[in-house]
């Protein structure tokens, strides 16, 4: 063998690295993949901490924390997930972690009547309640079949969709609310991102949501809609702040997202599900699904002490993984190395804090619409059966329902708690009902007993009385 053929051996083997867990590809191999990850997930990662910014109505140097500590988180969790350093925290899977929507609605709706260091004292409960779930998963993931965490998802899904039509049309109570700018801008953002992931290849299908806000800012520019002034004021290299806001813990708060995690929690493990069978086809062991909730659980807890937000896995980059079927362990390392430096330069915050609303609706209307068929796939995994339609029907019903009746859980005599932990988002109504439908009703029978009861029945309507 010659020393060019030996050479060309040796490259192609690692090269094939990038397929298994273990080994160090070639940074020119690792660093395309790792990239295309960053560009699907990242708008994704900081538009929920954009959103809760201006939930507050925070200053521009707030909003710029928010983020830059969103992108740190995102590092911190996927690079758990990676390594699994610990026994219990992380899977040692492929997956990226990152702020996630999935948590936005209940967020919404506690951010309205507390504070947002009561947000952050219900994510440490929500966390431990979190790790709780994972360390117990073998024995409470039986609560938790498809149908009642893929209603959970539809929920969520749905009940986002105020929030990005709000957004597309300017930001309600700002001066461009309703405008035709506004949805002119949103439009074409929403176009160019609808186009680019359906019509394209690589990495402009993939980063899509990325481009199409590019263009969106374009478009903004000519009427006025970017102001930069932040910019100049933020540091250029910082950390992020120890407990920038007091903890509090207001139980309605801290039982709302007690709830809602573990419903996060059995997300995660869809998607780590997915992510496996697509690229290394087996399902996830008991134990790597457990270390994904506790990781996310500790994640959590940190971000309590960051003033940031709970991650969760992301959907947009389990595609990729699927798809592509890399799955070395530094492949990931480098999208967490990609995100914590872009969390630790705050004037890259502060021009992603000028990105217009109108930019950030029509570039996320789509993955919105995402999270809710996601939910579908899940509750009709094994068919739509009757009581599979029971089930989401009056669940989603009580989700939304409550929570769009607004105040009907607030009359005189009914305890504050009750209308601020059920009636103030639609995951909680949903999710309790769910679980309770779920528990009561009969297990559909196989559909060979559907066949023979149907036949049974069709038979006694035909015959004589005296037959039957």
């Amino acid at each position: 063998m010659t020393q060019q053929t030996a050479s060309a051996t040796k490259s192609a083997s690692a090269h094939d690295f990038l397929f298994t867990r273990e080994g160090l590809p070639p940074i020119k191999d690792m660093l395309p993949c790792a990239l295309q990850h960053v560009l699907a997930s990242f708008a994704g990662i900081i538009t929920p901490a954009i959103i809760i910014a201006s939930v507050y109505g925070w200053t521009a140097q707030q909003r710029t924390d928010i983020i830059q500590v969103a992108l740190i988180l995102s590092a911190i969790d996927t690079a758990l997930q990676a390594f699994a350093p610990f026994r219990r925290i992380g899977g040692g899977l492929p997956i990226v972690m990152g702020v996630s929507f999935a948590f936005l609605p209940a967020l919404q709706a506690m951010g309205a009547d507390f504070s947002f260091g009561s947000l952050l004292g219900g994510e440490i409960v929500g966390g431990i309640a979190a790790i709780l779930f994972g360390l117990f998963y073998s024995k409470l993931k039986n609560l938790f079949p498809p149908v009642v965490t893929g209603t959970v998802i539809f929920t969520i899904g749905v009940s986002l969709y105020p929030t990005a039509v709000k957004y597309m049309a300017g930001g309600e109570g700002t001066p461009i609310w309703g405008t035709p700018q506004s949805w002119i801008v949103a439009l074409i953002t929403f176009a160019v991102v609808f186009f680019l992931s359906n019509f394209t290849k690589g990495t402009l299908k993939l980063g899509s949501v990325f481009f199409g806000m590019i263009v969106g800012i374009l478009v903004s520019a000519p009427f006025g809609m970017l102001d930069f002034s932040s910019v100049g004021s933020a540091g250029i290299f910082a950390l992020p702040k120890i407990m920038p806001y007091p903890l509090e813990f207001h139980p309605e708060v801290c039982i709302t997202l007690a709830v809602v995690y573990p419903m996060v929690a059995i997300q995660v493990i869809g998607d780590v599900s997915a992510a496996c069978l697509g690229s290394i086809d087996r399902m996830p062991e008991e134990r790597e699904l457990s270390g994904a909730i506790v990781s996310q659980g500790v994640t959590s807890i940190i971000s309590a002490f960051l003033g940031g937000l709970p991650t969760s896995a992301l959907g947009q980059n389990v595609g990729i993984i699927a798809s592509n079927k890399v799955i070395n362990k530094w492949v990931f390392v480098i999208v967490a190395a990609v995100f914590a430096l872009a969390g630790l330069f705050p004037q890259l915050s502060a021009v992603l804090t000028a990105i217009p609303q109108p930019v950030i609706g029509g570039a996320t209307v789509g993955v919105f619409g995402t999270i809710t068929m996601n939910g579908i796939r899940m509750f009709t995994k094994e068919g739509l059966t009757q009581r599979v339609a029971t089930i989401v029907g009056t669940s989603v019903v009580f989700g939304l329902g409550i929570w769009m009746a607004s105040g009907c859980l607030a009359g005189e005599g009914m305890p504050t708690w009750i209308s601020t932990v059920v009636g103030s988002n639609a995951i909680t109504p949903c999710a309790i009902m769910a679980i309770i439908l779920n528990l009561v009703l009969p297990p559909t029978p196989p559909v060979d007993q559907h066949v023979d009861a149907a036949k049974e029945a069709a038979v006694g309507a035909v015959l004589p009385d005296h037959k039957k």
